[in-house]
């Protein structure tokens, strides 16, 4: 109970920071919770084509590594300045509800912890490795070779372009409970053949 409560309260407090911190981006990630949660039904299209578009630019441009990291950090910088001015310039904190501040705040709940389970990830892969070096060894040499593998099978702006489009998508996906399913389905095959083996040992 105690460790719960602990993380519960580390949460909370790393939520409002959080949100101090996006605070003039509150309109901006609403919208985008919007797109990413599909609530209109061509949302994924217009999902799909936007990261098309925009890799079909950087295939054409063909750009070196330092100049496309060059581009993403300006546009990043540049969105980080006119969005917070441009949402303070144009929109009034009265247009703010309380079911936006409301879904800000989930938002920024769902950052933290998606960030913090990415750490305690992190910190199962280190204890892992000390606890058993042999199965953290052979865990890792197998996904990275497997990655190689995928990578050389792949081009890299495909490859890229796959992951982007996923990660994007996932949050649509995970809302209408089509993850859900999907994992559900593979969990009864994987039954129905733990079984099959059982009966045929038995």
């Amino acid at each position: 109970m105690d460790g719960d409560n602990k993380s519960t309260s580390v949460v909370a407090q790393e939520t409002a920071h959080l949100e101090e911190q996006l605070q003039g981006w509150g309109e901006a990630l609403l919208a985008a919770d919007r797109v990413l949660r599909w609530e209109k039904p061509y949302f994924p299209a217009l999902v799909v084509s936007a990261t098309t578009l925009i890799f079909l630019v950087i295939y054409w441009l063909d750009p070196s590594v330092l100049t496309g990291l060059s581009i993403v950090v300006m546009l990043v910088c540049l969105a980080d300045y006119l969005i917070p001015t441009l949402t303070a310039k144009f929109l009034s904190s009265k247009q703010w509800t309380t079911e936006q501040q409301q879904r800000f705040h989930e938002i920024c709940s769902s950052l933290v912890k998606a960030r913090l389970s990415v750490a305690h990830w992190g910190h199962q892969l280190l204890a892992l490795k000390e606890e058993k070096p042999k199965v953290y060894f052979i865990s890792i040499t197998t996904v990275l070779a497997l990655a190689a593998w995928i990578g050389q099978q792949v081009h890299n702006l495909l490859l890229t372009f796959l992951i982007v489009t996923f990660l994007l998508l996932f949050p649509g996906l995970t809302q209408q409970g089509i993850i859900c399913s999907y994992v559900g389905m593979a969990k009864r095959e994987i039954n129905k053949l733990l079984k099959r083996k059982e009966k045929k040992a038995e």
